[in-house]
């Protein structure tokens, strides 16, 4: 898990940031991006991606990641109205910059989760399967999924009909009859299918 933030220290970079995203697949709600810069030297026990972790194991090393003074983390989240005008994908490299330019410290290299970098001024590196293969990829897909469960659970106290404490606004059966009940709200993405053969605009 820090092959590649070994590479970049052997490269003469110091700050090293991994990033990733969460929520690019759901019909509701925002995609939320964490950047994350662990310091050398610490390694935390059980780190791996977020969906290969149980909730509650996941919800553990989230803590523990956040209860580490010297870890620097940020935070980018994008709406289901921006996510409909600029597409998913754009949406996703924008939470990443807000992500990356939340961090106290500048990074001066990059680690991102997939096959493409979002357009910044900063070198590094896209790797498929990142949090898999990165100790700070996957800090960032912890920090990520987690922050964008607790939206979602906001969400639905606000409406809880759509059942969004259960699926986070994933394509569910409960959550395709709940839309096909109640008709879409405000955080339901607009742009994707089968919202996108409605007739209601927000």
């Amino acid at each position: 898990m820090m092959l590649w933030e070994t590479k970049a220290l052997s490269n003469g970079f110091k700050h090293i940031a991994g990033v990733d995203e969460a929520g690019r697949g759901p019909l509701a709600g925002p995609v939320v991006a964490a950047a994350c810069i662990l310091p050398e030297g610490i390694v935390i026990e059980g780190l791996d991606d977020s969906k290969k972790l149980a909730p509650s194991k996941r919800f553990e090393i989230f803590q523990k990641i956040l209860s580490l003074a010297e870890v620097d983390y940020g935070i980018g989240v994008i709406d289901a109205l921006m996510i409909d005008q600029i597409n998913i994908l754009q949406a996703t490299f924008q939470a990443m910059i807000a992500a990356i330019l939340a961090l106290k410290q500048r990074p001066d290299y990059l680690l991102v989760d997939g096959n493409k970098m979002p357009v910044i001024n900063i070198p590094g590196k896209a790797i498929i399967k990142g949090d898999s293969l990165s100790q700070s990829i996957a800090a960032a897909s912890i920090i990520a999924k987690e922050t964008r469960d607790q939206l979602m659970n906001l969400y639905h106290e606000k409406w809880p009909q759509y059942g969004f404490k259960q699926h986070k606004g994933y394509g569910t059966q409960a959550h395709l009859l709940a839309i096909e009940n109640y008709g879409p709200c405000q955080i339901h993405r607009m742009s994707f299918q089968p919202l996108k053969s409605t007739k209601i605009v927000f």
